[in-house]
C-alpha cells in the first residue's frame, strides 16, 4: 500500500462526497421503511423479557450501540456476540424475549446459524439487513429494510453509508418505543444518574441550598452594619431581608454593596430597609437545581432565594453551589 498525497481541497471535497453519500442513504432508507418497522415495534412493545441484540464485525459495533440506546430509552436490552453464541451465550436468550439480528447481507454465517437455536427457545426474531431476500430477513418475525445503493468508501467495500443507515434505523427503532412508551424526562434521567443530563434532571434546589445557621438573614430594621456582618459570616455574598415572621421583603448583595458606596452614607446608621432590593426573585426547594440556573442566567444574577408557599424564607443558593452541584 503506498501512501499517496493529497490536497486539503481533495481532502475536504472527499469528506463532503462521504456525508452527501451517506445523507442520501438515509433518505433512501427513510422512503423504504414498511410495515415491517411497525411489526417491530409491536414484537418488542408486547416483549416481556428483554431485546437481545446480535451482530457480527461493523454490524456488531452497531449492535452494541442499539442496545445502549435502548436500554437507556426504556426498553430493557444487551449486546450478544454471535460467537460465543454457539459456546454457551445462547443460555442469554429465554422464550420471552426478542432478538434483534444485524447483517448487512442477511447471510453472517454467525447469526445464521443460531437462528434455528432462537426459534426453537420460542424468542421472536427481528432483523436488520440490507438484504430483504436474505435467509435472514425470511427467517425473521420482522425485518427492518436497510439496504443502501452504495457505500461511502470509494472502494465501495468499506462498511460506511451501510452501517450509517443501520445505527439511524436503530435509532429510529428507540425513538418510537419511547414515544410508544411514554418514557419521559424523569425516566430519562433515572437510567442517567451519572451523568451532566441526569443530574440536570434530578437534582433539586432543596439538595444544594444553604439552610438552617448557614442561611444569611437579618430583620428589616437591620442596620447596614449588621447586614455586612451577616454576609460575611455565611459567605454567600448577599443576606435575605425578613419581616417578624420570616417573610422575605428584600435582598442586598455584594452588587448593592458596591452601589450603595458610591454615595455617601452611615454605615454605623444606615438602615438595610433603605438600601435593599425589595420583592426580590426568589424559587422553591422542589424546583429543578436546572430551573434555578435558568432563572440566574436570564435575570443575570448570582444568587437567588429560597422560599415556601407562603414566602417564608427556607433556603439560599448561589451560582457556585450549582457548579458544584455539576448542574451548570
Amino acid at each position: 500500500m503506498q501512501v499517496q498525497s493529497l490536497s486539503a481541497e481533495h481532502s475536504l471535497a472527499l469528506a463532503r462526497q462521504v456525508l452527501e453519500i451517506e445523507a442520501d442513504a438515509l433518505h433512501t432508507v427513510s422512503t423504504r421503511l414498511d410495515h415491517g418497522f411497525a411489526d417491530a415495534v409491536r414484537l418488542i412493545l408486547a416483549c416481556t423479557g428483554r431485546v437481545v441484540v446480535s451482530g457480527m464485525g461493523k454490524s456488531g459495533h452497531v449492535g452494541s450501540k442499539i442496545a445502549a440506546t435502548l436500554a437507556s430509552t426504556g426498553t430493557p436490552a444487551f449486546f450478544m456476540h454471535p460467537g460465543e453464541a454457539s459456546h454457551g451465550d445462547l443460555g442469554m436468550i429465554a422464550h420471552d424475549d426478542v432478538v434483534l439480528a444485524l447483517s448487512n447481507s442477511g447471510e453472517s454465517s454467525e447469526i445464521v446459524c443460531i437462528v434455528p437455536l432462537i426459534k426453537r427457545r420460542g424468542a421472536k426474531l427481528v432483523a436488520m439487513t440490507g438484504n430483504p431476500a436474505s435467509t435472514l430477513a425470511r427467517e425473521a418475525d420482522a425485518h427492518l429494510n436497510a439496504k443502501v445503493d452504495k457505500e461511502a468508501c470509494p472502494l465501495n467495500l468499506a462498511p460506511t453509508a451501510s452501517t450509517t443507515a443501520a445505527l439511524a434505523l436503530g435509532d429510529a427503532l428507540a425513538v418510537a418505543l419511547l414515544d410508544a412508551r411514554g418514557f419521559s424526562a424523569d425516566d430519562f434521567a433515572r437510567t442517567h444518574p451519572g451523568g451532566s443530563l441526569g443530574r440536570r434532571l434530578l437534582v433539586h434546589v432543596a439538595d444544594v441550598m444553604h439552610g438552617g445557621d448557614a442561611l444569611p438573614k437579618v430583620g428589616r430594621d437591620a442596620t447596614l452594619k449588621a447586614a455586612l456582618f451577616e454576609m460575611t459570616k455565611k459567605g454567600l455574598g448577599m443576606t435575605a431581608v425578613v419581616d417578624a415572621d420570616d417573610r422575605v421583603v428584600g435582598l442586598f448583595t455584594d452588587g448593592d454593596l458596591r452601589r450603595t458606596l458610591e454615595h455617601a452614607l452611615d454605615i454605623q446608621h444606615a438602615k438595610i430597609a433603605d438600601l435593599m432590593t425589595p420583592n426580590p426573585k426568589t424559587i422553591r426547594a422542589d424546583e429543578l437545581a436546572a430551573a434555578a440556573v435558568e432563572k440566574m442566567e436570564t435575570l443575570k444574577i448570582n444568587g437567588l432565594l429560597v422560599v415556601d408557599a407562603d414566602n417564608r424564607l427556607v433556603g439560599a443558593l448561589n451560582m457556585h453551589d450549582l457548579l458544584k452541584a455539576g448542574v451548570v
